[in-house]
């Protein structure tokens, strides 16, 4: 089964927390669930403060169409002004293997 990841990597405007990014991301997070071909999202935050925003869906074409609406359906979302869009690195790309962990 193909599964395609949206992955954003990206700094925070200044001043802002992740707590903050990730309250910021409501209106976001409905519209991915509204998405065809939408799997999972997780948002991670390393130890540089950077944050990897990753998104996956079930093909390519549907990862671009939900990807293109979170910046022109949802371009007012208050996500947009928690991004320091100076830097952003954004890709997708397909999982080539998908391992699960055992079951408890």
């Amino acid at each position: 089964m193909t599964e395609v990841l949206e992955i954003t990597t990206l700094r925070l405007a200044r001043g802002l927390s992740g707590a903050d990014f990730i309250d910021a991301n409501t209106d976001i997070n409905d519209y991915l669930q509204r998405q065809p071909g939408f799997r999972w999202r997780r948002i991670v935050q390393r130890d540089d403060d950077t944050i990897v925003d990753i998104v996956a869906y079930d093909d390519i074409a549907r990862a671009r169409a939900g990807a293109a609406g979170i910046t022109g359906e949802m371009a007012g979302s208050p996500v947009h002004a928690t991004i320091d869009h100076s830097a952003v690195d954004w890709q997708m790309t397909t999982v080539l293997q998908h391992v699960e962990g055992a079951q408890a």
